[in-house]
């Protein structure tokens, strides 16, 4: 169904090709997921396959790509759009009208689709990935999570032969992830769509690829195979991988339930029993740099906040978790002072964030938010980090620095628009990072990042919290607060329904306990690291 052969691509200005040395074949029906680190050109080969690779993007094609026997070079992607349906790494992007229901049926009226069937696929599409009660909401009001599930939707309803995703669950709480991918593996199996996806959270997506094409960059052909074979070689793995690596077990385990069987049979959980990760705590709290008393906040007549209560100390870091549309983002945003309080109280450092200027409260406070565009308007990643650095009244090169130690080889040349999304936030997290805040928030930080590229993060968020910052991040990414956090706070529908260590919060919680924590309940074990401390 699609067809690489011997295809690199070079952008106009680049000195090496995106990729190169592609060649590989999605048969019709088939899962095909597409891992590699960050910037080895996953969007390139799947913006490939819609067209928009070279028609939209520019650049040098070289080489074949055909999709149901088209070939792209000669079809531009609305030559292409009756059988490839793309959802990008940006929602936003992608979004043509208003509400939710309409975006669901602007791609079948664009192919002159009858309003009859029109009208079941949207229904079918509405339950499919849990939208129906979303059907009236305008886009713009929804949570960065619910706009990936219309996008999504939006691209199903016209029913293509191909569906190509980038990062689609990336912006999906655990439980909506799961929705999706079960919808994606219900049209391979019962209707025989070819899917195409890249997605850097491999833990969530790896156990239903049919096949991985692994990019490894740096100019390597790319390497193809079953998800075991490849995940043998990949410098990229998800922990229940990393955790059979460690334990020497082969084959490796795609799945939870089968790295459980292995944990038994080898002995791995014999060697762990009556033992612990020794507790994780703040080495000297304080008293509280942040501090929310009964807040609530209602948004396009909608109860956001709900007598919300949180206290940060210096030093601590809290991960916010609960299904899209919990509150987590509205709630930074009302740490950082983006939303005023209907009632109850936020304070910062003593300061009532909503009512202190921009430029006081950015000494106090910064946020990294879900679009880190938000942050970035110069035309170079040199002039923003300049910019960064004149504004915070950091040393020449702070910021610069910052983003080295976070995404190593981004060029000081480089356009903001023209980074991956990884390599956005990374940026944006520096240009925050530059004024260091002692209150730091985190919106989803992990979107787009690759497992070395958020090992880099953890180590910068981990000196951060040891020098006495406070750090409260919104995510989805449950290794991320296994990792990282000392507290979880659990949201939904606007109300905090737990808050405690996050050993007691996620092992209790089948939605949001990491994977080593799944193979290895009821003890407490929540990263391969603690594992792999336990053992020497």
């Amino acid at each position: 169904m699609i067809r690489f052969e011997d295809v690199s691509v070079t952008y106009d200005g680049a000195a090496r090709p995106a990729v190169q040395g592609v060649d590989f074949e999605v048969p019709e029906g088939e899962l095909v997921l597409l891992a590699g680190p960050s910037g080895t050109g996953k969007s390139t080969v799947l913006n490939a396959v819609s067209g928009l690779v070279p028609h939209f993007t520019g650049g040098t094609l070289r080489g074949r790509v055909t999709v149901a026997g088209r070939d792209t070079r000669t079809h531009r992607p609305r030559e292409l759009a009756d059988v490839v349906g793309t959802v990008g790494q940006d929602p936003l992007a992608h979004f043509v009208t208003d509400t939710v229901e309409d975006e669901l049926a602007y791609g079948m009226e664009s192919l002159g689709i009858a309003p009859a069937v029109m009208r079941r696929r949207v229904e079918e599409t509405l339950d499919l990935l849990g939208l129906a009660e979303l059907r009236d909401r305008a886009i713009a009001t929804l949570s960065g999570g619910q706009r990936q599930r219309v996008a999504i939707g939006s691209v199903l309803t016209p029913h293509p032969a191909v569906l190509v995703l980038d990062e689609p669950t990336s912006a999906l709480d655990p439980a909506a992830a799961e929705e999706v991918l079960a919808v994606l593996q219900r049209l391979v199996h019962d209707l025989g769509t070819t899917v195409l996806l890249a997605e850097h959270r491999l833990e969530r997506v790896v156990q239903y690829a049919d096949r991985v094409v692994l990019l490894p960059g740096d100019g390597a052909a790319p390497v193809c195979g079953t998800p075991a074979e490849v995940m043998a070689v990949s410098p990229v793995c998800p922990p229940v991988v990393e955790l059979g690596r460690l334990a020497g077990w082969s084959p490796l385990p795609m799945t939870v339930r089968d790295a459980r069987r292995r944990a038994v049979a080898s002995g791995l959980r014999d060697r762990l029993s009556g033992r612990a990760p020794a507790p994780r705590s703040v080495a000297d709290p304080g008293a509280a740099l942040a501090e929310v008393r009964s807040l609530a906040v209602r948004r396009d007549r909608v109860d956001a906040l709900r007598g919300v209560d949180l206290a940060v100390a210096p030093g601590e870091t809290v991960a916010l978790m609960g299904r899209n549309g919990a509150g987590k983002s509205t709630l930074l945003s009302a740490l950082v002072g983006l939303v005023a309080p209907d009632s109850g109280t936020v304070r910062v450092g003593g300061a009532v964030p909503h009512r202190t200027r921009p430029r006081d409260l950015v000494r106090l406070v910064g946020l990294v938010p879900q679009e880190p565009r938000d942050l970035l308007y110069a035309d170079t990643v040199g002039a923003e980090c300049a910019a960064a650095d004149r504004d915070a009244g950091a040393a020449p090169g702070t910021c610069r620095r910052l983003v080295s130690g976070l995404l190593p080889g981004v060029a000081d040349d480089s356009h903001p628009r023209d980074l991956s999304e990884g390599q956005r936030l990374a940026l944006a997290l520096a240009v925050v990072l530059a004024a260091r805040p002692p209150l730091l928030l985190l919106d989803e930080p992990t979107r787009g990042l690759d497992y070395a590229a958020k090992a880099r993060l953890v180590g910068v968020l981990r000196g951060l919290a040891a020098d006495g910052h406070a750090i409260v991040l919104a995510t989805h990414d449950v290794e991320l607060a296994a990792e990282l956090a000392h507290r979880v706070v659990l949201l939904a529908e606007g109300e905090v329904i737990a808050d405690g260590p996050t050993d007691d919060i996620v092992v209790s919680s089948p939605s949001f306990a990491p994977q080593v924590t799944k193979i290895l309940a009821p003890e407490r074990w929540l990263t391969v690291a603690q594992v792999r401390k336990a053992l020497t």
